[in-house]
């Protein structure tokens, strides 16, 4: 397993050159370009690795997905689709057209960053400290790593730039799809998008959802089975922002990107996969990372599909 994933980590390292690290948040502007690595847990916990897959990078977007898993294990599922809905929205990642234009005036789904800045907003804590403290428990509990931290430079990179996801949230308050103080959720929403990690914490969540919510080692259900089912299915339609269609057909694995380079898929029942590449297509996936699942895919025969 190793060689070939060293063949495949070589092979497609070229296509970091087709892409840019992203630009928008000042911070993340100092990743390496040309970085690429894997890691891969299996449902044996086997694991097997190629690359740079020891770099440490902010998991950004791929937040979204535990946070999900937080929220919908935190409010009844109803409630919560109440105030985001499922359906992928076919725009970037970044809209906010939507928000004006659709008469139900919520998110089109999770994974898109209002549709994130909802269900963090329905984290249960009695304090912003104690959210916060809850957040970063459940992702080390899940990652198996209690050293996993917030990067501080990235988080108030993400703060001092967020106007954007800032315009959205105050939309999101004025219609009342969020409840509560608009810079507190926002704050911790910045906080969850610069959380610290590399490949194998990716792995080893992502084999959490492979495994329907249950720990391979301990035996233990951390998250539901019918939570993961749900997140997963979004990871499918909306998880590569509007390239998700795409990436099914070519792949066909439930996967979740972020703009820090980081893509963390699940193959159901098999393998967790972490894949970190900060070099960005225009849609904000990683240019190489994607070529890497593909390969990995056809090889292992991997599709879902």
């Amino acid at each position: 397993m190793e060689n070939l994933l060293n063949n495949i980590i070589k092979s497609n390292k070229k296509y970091t050159n087709f892409g840019q690290v992203a630009s928008y948040i000042p911070e993340l502007k100092n990743a390496n370009a040309e970085d690429l690595g894997i890691c891969i847990i299996d449902k044996d916990n086997n694991i097997y690795y190629a690359g740079d897959y020891k770099k440490k990078f902010t998991i950004q977007s791929v937040s979204k997905t535990i946070i999900l898993a937080m929220a919908l294990m935190d409010n009844d599922w109803a409630y919560v689709f109440s105030k985001v809905g499922m359906e992928p929205s076919g725009d970037p990642f970044n809209s906010i057209m939507k928000l004006e234009t659709d008469d139900t005036k919520k998110p089109c789904n999770p994974m898109i960053n209002a549709g994130a800045i909802v269900t963090t907003s329905l984290i249960k804590g009695a304090t912003l400290k104690e959210k916060e403290e809850r957040m970063l428990a459940f992702f080390r509990k899940i990652a198996k790593n209690d050293n996993i931290k917030i990067n501080q430079a990235v988080y108030e990179s993400e703060k001092l730039t967020g106007d954007r996801n800032r315009a959205m949230a105050y939309l999101l308050k004025n219609d009342g799809v969020i409840n509560g103080d608009v810079e507190e959720i926002l704050d911790l929403y910045f906080k969850q998008c610069s959380i610290e990690i590399d490949c194998v914490d990716l792995a080893r969540i992502g084999l959490i959802f492979a495994n329907y919510g249950i720990d391979i080692e301990t035996g233990e259900r951390v998250i539901s089975e019918n939570v993961s089912r749900m997140v997963k299915t979004f990871m499918v339609t909306c998880g590569m922002y509007d390239a998700s269609g795409e990436f099914a057909i070519k792949v066909g694995i439930p996967a979740k990107s972020g703009v820090g380079g980081g893509i963390m898929a699940s193959v159901p029942r098999k393998m967790g996969i972490g894949v970190y590449g900060p070099s960005l297509d225009k849609k904000g996936n990683s240019i190489a990372g994607i070529k890497v699942l593909e390969d990995l895919s056809k090889q292992l025969e991997l599709s879902i599909f």
